[in-house]
């Protein structure tokens, strides 16, 4: 007997208790009929930003679920309230316990076909990175957002978060990493930025493109990424109480050193570069780095261009232009901007690599 049947009769026999017992009817049970799919569970785990900030109070999970048109023709809609805050509020210990959040849902129900994560977009791409590195399933895992309010004319919110389940529950989205979907595009957590501070389409994938689109009939990709992610991640924060400082230094014509030097003193373990070009720096800021690599503190170029790559080839050099001693301590980001550098850098510091396994990190994820 398949379970379509099995539902049918549990179903039949419910009606029938409550009629002798002499209950009220029951409303009636929806049974998948003949020949329909059972539509995918999927959780949406609202975390706040301006998809939520609706004049005179945020709206909860359950309300964005409800302002989603027709989502019940696609999921079968779940939520859960996890913060409801502006993304640069989420602190990085929310990060850990809303990765391990999902990665215990995924655990516990083997029924679940995805998961939706609302966030505020300014920090969006970070968040999405974190989890796409800390989060260990092939099941689909979403990250969306809007750039207008519930409270604006032409707000988008609804729209993105129902195209955000679609893609969640979508069977080709399996095993493609976190995702990252607002305005009909799906990009990988990994590299999808932000490049417009307030229009719609400002969520891009600078030099590679879009992963896929979400069109009114179906789902449609167009490639897959290669980097290491999710289930093929190494790192396990399951028993991680807390991030080690990782600090970001942007290089301008005639930076100081002081700012690396101080960032040091106050207890950075490692610091990222967002260096001109493909790796310069300026000013004094040779001296701050090497101040840093001497007291053991990792450094990592990377490039504040919006892309291109830093190869790992390139040795820093002194003030005479002659190869300097860095003792494994200078890491080159590849083709990651500074602030996913970053998180990168914070997890292999929190996983204790070395200055090997660091870059290895920095060239397969």
């Amino acid at each position: 007997m398949n379970h379509r049947a099995i539902l049918h009769r549990i179903a039949v026999a419910l009606l029938c208790f409550g009629a002798a017992e002499g209950l009220a009817p029951a409303q009636p049970v929806a049974v998948p009929q003949a020949g329909e799919a059972v539509r995918p569970k999927v959780r949406l785990i609202a975390t706040g930003g301006t998809i939520s900030n609706r004049t005179g109070g945020r709206l909860t999970a359950d309300e964005l679920i409800k302002s989603a048109p027709a989502l019940e023709r696609y999921v079968r809609a779940e939520a859960e309230q996890f913060a409801n805050v502006a993304s640069s509020e989420l602190t990085l210990t929310q990060w850990l316990e809303l990765a391990r959040r999902i990665n215990a849902l995924f655990r516990e129900d083997s029924e679940l076909s995805g998961v939706v994560v609302t966030s505020g977009t300014d920090t969006l791409e970070e968040t999405a990175y974190f989890l796409n590195l800390t989060v260990r399933t092939d099941k689909p895992v979403v990250v969306v957002g809007s750039m207008r309010n519930p409270s604006t004319l032409g707000y988008e919110g609804a729209a993105n978060l129902l195209e955000a389940f679609r893609v969640a529950a979508e069977p080709a989205s399996r095993g493609k990493g976190v995702l990252v979907v607002l305005n009909d595009e799906i990009n990988a957590a990994r590299e999808a930025t932000k490049t417009d501070a307030l229009r719609l389409q400002t969520f891009q994938t600078r030099g590679y493109g879009v992963l896929g689109v979400v069109d009114s009939d179906r789902v449609v990709y167009y490639r897959t990424g290669v980097k290491r992610h999710t289930a093929a991640s190494e790192f396990d924060i399951s028993t991680i109480k807390e991030l080690p400082r990782v600090d970001v230094i942007m290089v301008y014509q005639g930076a100081s050193g002081d700012l690396i030097k101080a960032a040091v003193d106050q207890g950075a373990r490692g610091i990222v570069i967002a260096s001109a070009g493909a790796g310069a720096i300026s000013g004094t800021q040779r001296d701050g780095i090497q101040y840093a690599v001497e007291k053991k503190v990792f450094v990592v170029t990377s490039t504040r261009t919006g892309s291109g790559r830093i190869a790992p080839s390139r040795r820093p050099r002194t003030a005479d232009g002659t190869e300097s001693s860095d003792g494994g301590y200078r890491i080159a980001a590849e083709d990651l901007p500074p602030v996913k550098a970053r998180v990168l850098l914070m997890l292999a510091l929190a996983a204790h690599a070395d200055a090997a396994a660091i870059q290895r990190m920095f060239s397969e994820y």
